[in-house]
């Protein structure tokens, strides 16, 4: 049966340029099998009841609504990494303008414009945009996921001196890490020693308002720190103030709002981190491969509200998978009722992640509707579906 893909926003073609001819793009979001978003809010939206995956073209997942989809057995993907080129580039960019005053430079430029004798004016006036250079200077990076692995490894690459802090980093992110970058066990070690602070944390609630009036307080006079994961992890008002009194020499955030646009000393980008083409290409045709490998062979790659489990393509007769609560004697309900039906399991897998957990059987006979019916019907099962 053909399969039908929304898109909320407009999705770069290299992605949808990828699906099948198994696979429709469709106006209307009712007959969705698939959406495909980049930064459309969902949280009021209704979700169709034939909805089964929601891929982001991106890596945050704020205008998404994890916990309702969840309940639903819709499983949301995002595409961590896709676009971490491009943010590192424009934070290596940030570190040297917050560096160097070459925006007041600029500005200073256009408004002597008319003066005919302006190479002699600005030979005398440009001491005023005078700066440092990043060479040499103490980084510190928090978070070294995709993006901020990128940043350290960049960094230090340019001659600054990086320290890299996270509790949850994985084994092949810690591989991929210059033996140059120093991995240390806590953010007070930034705090006290860096020059520079780059955030790239996910926004939970152990992470907002992370830089707060007490931390600030830590930091080196004359800090920057650089905020391009979420504005609500640094206490504004509390940056505000470390602005006014020179305690932060420049804040330099991707995210403009009332309260970061009107800030003396803050650099406030609109929010350019991800937007090259090429970030957008590639989150793009991460999504599309994310969605078509779960709804044809049942696999969980990247999900943010479902385990990631993947058993490749299926070998045997067919495939049943299941979306359920993560409760006990779960996978004995669902193995009792394939053997009901005289059904032999090839191969099986369960992952679990908090309160819910993927199981995924390989069968040596198809399940007719009756077995889906039997799996269905189980308390705490979400969605199975028979492919």
């Amino acid at each position: 049966m053909m399969k039908k893909i929304h898109c909320l926003n407009a999705i770069s073609k290299y992605g949808t340029d990828l699906l099948t001819e198994d696979y429709e793009l469709t106006e209307r979001l009712e007959e969705a099998d698939g959406i495909l978003v980049r930064s459309a809010a969902m949280h009021e939206m209704e979700l169709p009841y034939r909805l089964l995956a929601v891929a982001r073209a991106g890596a945050g997942v704020n205008n998404i609504p994890l916990e309702k989809c969840a309940e639903k057995g819709v499983v949301v993907f995002n595409t961590p990494g896709a676009n971490a080129n491009g943010v590192k580039e424009l934070v290596l960019a940030s570190l040297i303008l917050a560096s160097r005053d070459v925006i007041g430079g600029i500005q200073w430029c256009q408004s002597i414009k008319d003066d005919p004798d302006i190479a002699k004016t600005v030979e005398k006036g440009k001491k005023a945009f005078a700066g440092r250079e990043i060479r040499g200077k103490k980084l510190g990076v928090i978070g070294l996921g995709a993006i901020g692995a990128e940043v350290a490894n960049a960094a230090a690459a340019l001659g600054m001196e990086v320290y890299g802090y996270d509790p949850f980093i994985s084994v092949n992110r810690a591989w991929m890490l210059s033996r140059d970058v120093k991995h240390i066990m806590s953010a007070d070690e930034i705090y006290r020693e860096c020059d520079y602070i780059t955030l790239h944390v996910p926004l939970l609630d152990s992470t907002r308002g992370m830089i707060s009036a007490g931390v600030i307080q830590e930091m080196k006079d004359g800090v920057v720190v650089l905020n391009f994961s979420r504005d609500v992890l640094v206490d504004e008002e509390a940056m505000a103030k470390a602005l006014n009194s020179g305690k932060v020499k420049k804040y330099v955030t991707d995210f403009p709002n009332p309260r970061s646009v009107n800030m003396a000393g803050a650099v406030v980008i609109p929010h350019l981190g991800a937007s090259t083409e090429e970030s957008e290409d590639n989150c793009a045709k991460m999504a599309v491969k994310e969605i078509m490998d779960y709804l044809e062979n049942g696999n969980i790659r990247n999900s943010v509200n479902y385990p990631n489990c993947d058993m490749g393509i299926c070998k045997a007769a067919g495939r049943i998978t299941v979306l359920h609560r993560n409760i006990p004697n779960m996978i004995g309900q669902i193995t009792a009722a394939l053997a009901s039906e005289s059904i032999n399991i090839s191969d099986m897998t369960n992952k679990s992640r908090d309160k819910y957990a993927y199981t995924m059987v390989d069968v040596e006979q198809r399940a007719d509707e009756e077995t889906v019916e039997r799996i269905r019907a189980i308390d705490g099962v979400l969605r199975v579906r028979a492919l």
